[in-house]
């Protein structure tokens, strides 16, 4: 093998870090060019490490790899965006930790995937500038599962294909998306989902950001959004999320600081 491709240069997203032997950190990282990969930082614990800065979580990189016998080696490191605002907030940085766990549930190693890369890159871009962080991760949600494979059926029904008409429906994650009220009412588990709440799930799937972002909903159907979105994730990943809670309980802490 060549040192040309025992080496290469990739630009990546700290997805998180662990401690790896004394002075080393195990890095799960998200590239453009490989995807999902794991990579060790050699004395990166140390004091006087000069790639310690460059390789926190939620930052984004310019890395030199370096394949070793079973992990990737980083040589050298470069921040281009350590996303430093979103890092002085406890809810963006919430928002940005769940991201960053719903990207982790559902990849592997297994390859470039440039799509998921400009996904990620431009959420992460978006918090940190302020956008609405509720707006910024429904968005990432619905794109997300369209470039995994598990895009929900919103505008016709996923059991009898009829077209959702401008009405209260129903929504069934074992079936994959809406269901009309004849289809939802005599399937199991199947929820009742108000037309507004499924029409701004519409409007996320099939509008630009920038059109999301001028939008307007109120409390309720931006909390009935939440719990269906939830409810078809964790169905999916066969499992509850960690960073919903977290992101819940630090909008208490603010709440309450803002409080007089």
């Amino acid at each position: 093998m060549s040192s040309q491709e025992r080496s290469l240069r990739v630009e990546a997203v700290v997805l998180h870090h662990s401690e790896w032997g004394e002075a080393d950190r195990l890095l799960t990282l998200f590239t453009r060019e490989l995807g999902r990969v794991r990579a060790v930082a050699k004395g990166v614990r140390k004091a006087r490490s000069r790639k310690a800065g460059h390789l926190e979580p939620f930052t984004r990189s310019s890395l030199q790899l370096a394949q070793g016998r079973d992990l990737f080696i980083i040589t050298q490191a470069e921040a281009v965006e350590t996303y430093s605002t979103l890092k002085d907030d406890l809810v963006s940085l919430g928002y940005a930790s769940y991201i960053v766990e719903l990207l982790t549930r559902f990849t592997y190693e297994e390859g470039e995937n440039r799509a998921l890369y400009r996904l990620l890159v431009n959420s992460l871009n978006r918090l940190n500038r302020g956008d609405d962080p509720v707006v910024t991760t429904h968005y990432y949600e619905i794109r997300l599962l369209d470039l995994v494979g598990f895009r929900p059926q919103l505008f016709t029904c996923a059991q009898c294909e009829k077209e959702i008409q401008p009405e209260d429906q129903f929504f069934s994650a074992n079936q994959g998306g809406a269901l009309c009220p004849q289809c939802g009412n005599h399937t199991p588990g199947a929820r009742p989902i108000r037309m507004q709440a499924l029409k701004y799930l519409r409007h996320y799937q099939r509008s630009s950001y920038q059109d999301v972002l001028r939008s307007h909903f109120d409390s309720d159907t931006q909390a009935e959004i939440e719990i269906f979105m939830q409810y078809y994730l964790t169905h999916i990943l066969e499992r509850g999320l960690n960073s919903p809670a977290f992101i819940h309980r630090m909008k208490q802490e603010q709440s309450k600081q803002n409080s007089p």
